[in-house]
């Protein structure tokens, strides 16, 4: 692959374990080691560069969202805290329903469990079967508020039919959240094609960015219908006057950011994404297909593994989860480890993830460990 170049890993680690933690590509040391230097040398001197640098940022999510404009986009430090904006700042009243799936991460799960506090009433939907779109909408009843999914779910693996619960949604005036941590860099996003009030990733899986730093798009026509909860000088119409008596809030998605961003990370995310977007995201969702359809095609040759991820082309993306039957799963990640194969432990079984830069021929190297793993663990 001619971008390998960017991910100097140390020999012999195979690292499938995107979905988790990604490793950061050459480019966003780079300016991190920049950035560091600036301050050590400098300090915040050329603070209005490093602005212009998170607004670079704010655009290419923009881009990558396919969003109408870069005031819908919001920095936040986590997917968490984003989900936490919108649970919070919706006004519920006794009675509202959210529908969720059955297998999503406590983050898109327990901010929405939450609200059971004021009267709102949490379905918990499970995907099995051909139609799992079709599950969720048949949840769906006079006091549904909101439908909160992830693109794709951290464990299974499978990916969902976003327009398909967009329009639903906005059919039936529901609001449509998208937990995209596992999609975003992989698979396209677009935000109006979906039909998408709210749209949430965090930087440091797919997107090949830092921990700490998380996209949040909210639609223009909903950011005012989110009450705010946070305040600080950081989110207001007029943020550099620090003098003013009289203040009101932005009127475009940085109301939802408080105080002094975290412009390290922006500066690392700003690379990865600038990679990213060099490379297309199209030529990117090829790729990792090609790679998830090569390693499930070799694990279905293997007689004790099971393959936990959906095997249909359009549920497809970057996980792929399996069980070893007779094995014990823990210890088997651990040998894996060891092994200096990097994946995880995740929905019963072993969850593998490789991006776009790596290769059939790295997959072959984890599959021969695991075989080696396996017998030691039996």
């Amino acid at each position: 692959m001619p971008y390998q170049h960017e991910f100097p890993q140390k020999d012999g680690l195979v690292y499938l374990n995107h979905a988790a933690v990604a490793p950061w590509p050459q480019r966003s040391y780079a300016a991190i080691e920049a950035f560091s230097r600036e301050n050590v040398t400098f300090g915040a001197t050329h603070y209005p560069q490093w602005m212009k640098t998170e607004q670079q940022l704010r655009e290419r999510l923009k881009t990558l969202l396919n969003a109408s404009s870069s005031d819908e986009i919001a920095l936040q430090k986590n997917t968490s805290e984003a989900l936490s904006v919108i649970a919070y700042g919706i006004d519920w009243q006794a009675g509202d329903e959210i529908i969720i799936s059955d297998e999503e991460f406590p983050s898109n799960r327990i901010v929405w469990e939450s609200l059971a506090q004021y009267g709102v009433k949490l379905l918990q939907i499970n995907l099995e079967g051909p139609e799992p779109e079709q599950n969720l909408l048949n949840a769906i009843t006079g006091k549904t508020r909101l439908l909160a999914i992830s693109s794709v779910q951290y464990a299974s693996g499978i990916a969902l039919d976003l327009s398909r619960l967009g329009a639903a949604c906005k059919q039936q005036n529901i609001l449509f959240c998208v937990d995209a941590i596992q999609s975003l860099g992989v698979l396209p996003m677009d935000v109006d094609a979906i039909n998408a009030d709210f749209v949430v990733a965090d930087g440091h899986k797919w997107l090949l960015g830092p921990e700490g730093l998380a996209v949040f798009y909210c639609r223009h026509t909903r950011q005012e219908q989110l009450k705010l909860h946070q305040y600080g000088w950081h989110m207001l119409a007029d943020a550099g006057n620090y003098t003013t008596k009289t203040w009101r809030s932005a009127e475009n998605a940085r109301r939802f950011e408080c105080g002094s961003p975290n412009m390290l990370a922006a500066h690392a995310l700003n690379a990865s994404l600038g990679l990213l977007l060099e490379v297309g995201v199209d030529v990117i969702e090829g790729r990792v297909r090609q790679l998830s359809h090569y390693l499930r095609k070799q694990l279905q040759q293997e007689p004790d593994i099971k393959l936990l991820s959906p095997q249909a082309d359009r549920f497809t993306a970057g996980i792929t989860t399996f069980h070893v039957e007779g094995v014990n799963q823990q210890a088997l990640y651990q040998a894996l480890m060891k092994a200096e194969v990097i994946c995880a432990n995740r929905g019963g079984g072993i969850r593998f993830s490789p991006h776009f830069y790596q290769t059939e021929a790295l997959l072959d190297e984890a599959l021969v460990r695991l075989r080696h793993c396996i017998k030691a663990c039996g």
